[in-house]
């Protein structure tokens, strides 16, 4: 199967700016969300075979990719998730889908946990993919964390710091970045690889992604303790995957912390693979999302 069979690239204009997405198939709507430092294209070994049995739609986060990039901001509200969580609300009822389901990795899985929170009557079922809350992370941080996921506090410093090093040297910096558990030459689909790559070399995506962490770790901890102040929980089923050769699972019980932040039934279990599951274990990847999703 090629690079995204079937699938339509397009752009499409909301309310605060451009989003670029890729989406084909039939059946149920089916949004799936990257992570960081990829685009949509990380789907692409999945999505196609999700495809048979659902409409799915890879849209590139805001700050990624293709789709808009607000400037660095002394609050990091437009990179807050439930600004980024509305936006993709926003574009699902452009597309005429009312109520679907989420597939999510890394951070596009922090934005559908709060996609999940604050719309509560759309998000059929959410399956994330190699996270915990991120309350908990900070919440709970200690040597290993702080040394592992050094990145979260590094690329919240204040801008331009982080940008500045990274525009320098940007290969360097994702090559390095995306090595936490060792990869094999041409680990990364070439197509996706150059996708990845060209948002690298934009000094904007590099401020919309140092953005998207600066809010994790300000904004998005104000709007999450308020939340868990309230007593508001997920209400949809959720699937919890994490890579069995990644940080995730030895840190953490993710099934049990998902469960403190869910009123609904929370399922779990780890893949043979590191933080990239899609890419690197996309038929466990799928049999999972298959076995959870309705169709």
């Amino acid at each position: 199967m090629g690079f995204f069979d079937g699938f339509t690239l397009e752009t499409l204009q909301l309310s605060e700016g451009p989003v670029r997405l890729r989406r084909g198939g039939s059946g149920p709507p089916l949004l799936l969300l990257h992570g960081n430092p990829q685009t949509h294209a990380m789907w692409h070994l999945v999505a196609p075979r999700l495809a048979r049995r659902f409409s799915v739609i890879c849209p590139d986060l805001r700050g990624y990719g293709g789709s808009h990039k607000p400037a660095a901001s002394a609050d990091h509200a437009p990179y807050a998730k439930t600004r980024m969580a509305a936006e993709l609300a926003e574009l699902m009822t452009r597309l005429g889908h009312e109520r679907f389901q989420v597939g999510s990795h890394d951070r596009g899985a922090r934005v559908a946990h709060r996609l999940a929170l604050d719309h509560p009557d759309r998000v059929e079922r959410l399956a994330v993919l190699d996270i915990v809350p991120t309350l908990e992370h900070f919440e709970r941080t200690d040597m290993a964390f702080a040394l592992g996921y050094y990145h979260w506090f590094w690329l919240a410093q204040p801008h331009p710091f982080p940008e500045n090093l990274i525009n320098a040297a940007p290969e360097i910096w994702w090559g390095a970045h995306t090595s936490r558990e060792p990869k094999p030459p041409g680990f990364f689909h070439p197509e996706a690889l150059a996708d990845y790559l060209a948002a690298a070399h934009d000094p904007a995506a590099i401020t919309g992604m140092c953005e998207d962490y600066r809010a994790a770790a300000t904004i998005d901890l104000v709007h999450d303790r308020e939340s868990r102040a309230a007593g508001r929980k997920l209400r949809c089923p959720l699937l919890a995957l994490w890579g069995a050769k990644g940080k995730i699972g030895g840190w953490y019980d993710p099934p049990a912390l998902w469960r403190a932040y869910s009123s609904a039934e929370v399922l779990g279990h780890p893949v043979a693979s590191g933080h990239y599951l899609a890419e690197e274990a996309p038929d466990e990847v799928l049999a999972a999302f298959e076995g959870f999703f309705r169709g």
